[in-house]
């Protein structure tokens, strides 16, 4: 019988996740089939993940709006997922059902890819927004950085990711004018963020979640200022990889998923 997951989101036209899980379906030979559900309501997508709960989608992988629903709605919640106040995959494990969040093992894989050098300990890292992928971010620097500070427009929102993430993760709201003191700054945000480019470290590694387009205009910016930076795609893929472990049972093919993902994308290999 054919494995049925997917992910969930609004808008979800954009996502490249199923392209990433289908290149692996098809190098696993895999009977599986990953599908991108677009619930633009919180009622839409209760009654998708009610068809997780029932056995007919194996689970899901979630994005914004809906991971800290998803948190919500789960029986049993992994201790990160508790930790980071939301969760991007949802499955159902012997009628139980089961919440986790990958995005910071992503993150984290991401810069393991891509900036090698980057050493977190006694330094500071900074994270632009306060939405769920921004709690998975700061959950997972506070880990290894000796501070994680917050940059968002709308201080309230950002003291309530502070509320969740306690007390696994000492985090703080500071101003715009903070990013001088930071080793890594990563954006959270749907739009270009605000930073002064003048008054980042020398050394500092800058990161976008975001990848369409894969080069945004800030890491364009930064990088023709001779910065280390770091793509969306590389953590879309690493979070993608325990999530299709847990979905469909084996780990992930070895195959060049990021090619394919960039074929879709129109961008060069």
């Amino acid at each position: 019988m054919t494995i049925r997951a997917g992910v969930a989101g609004w808008p979800i036209a954009h996502s490249l996740s199923p392209a990433i899980h289908g290149a692996w379906i098809r190098a696993a030979g895999l009977d599986a089939d990953y599908t991108a559900f677009g619930p633009e309501t919180e009622t839409q997508f209760r009654d998708l993940v009610g068809q997780v709960r029932q056995g007919s989608l194996r689970g899901l992988n979630v994005t914004a709006p809906w991971k800290e629903v998803a948190l919500a709605l789960a029986d049993e919640v992994s201790d990160t997922a508790r930790a980071c106040g939301s969760a991007n995959l949802l499955w159902q494990d012997k009628g139980v059902l089961r919440a986790d969040s990958t995005d910071g093992h992503g993150l984290m894989a991401a810069l393991a890819e891509q900036a090698p050098a980057l050493q977190g300990p006694g330094r500071v890292a900074v994270v632009l927004g306060a939405g769920g992928a921004a709690r998975a971010a700061v959950h997972a620097l506070g880990q290894v950085f000796a501070e994680v500070w917050i940059i968002n427009r709308t201080p309230a929102r950002a003291e309530a990711l502070i509320a969740a993430v306690q007390p696994h993760t000492s985090a703080r709201l500071t101003s715009s004018h903070a990013v001088s003191d930071a080793a890594l700054i990563v954006n959270a945000l749907s739009v270009p963020p605000e930073v002064d480019l003048t008054a980042l470290s020398p050394g500092a590694v800058l990161m976008d979640m975001t990848y369409r387009p894969l080069m945004t205009g800030f890491l364009s910016a930064v990088s023709e200022r001779g910065h280390t930076v770091v793509d969306g795609l590389a953590m879309l893929i690493g979070q993608a990889r325990p999530s299709f472990a847990t979905l469909f049972g084996l780990a992930t093919p070895d195959i060049d998923v990021r090619a394919e993902a960039l074929r879709v994308l129109g961008e060069p290999t």
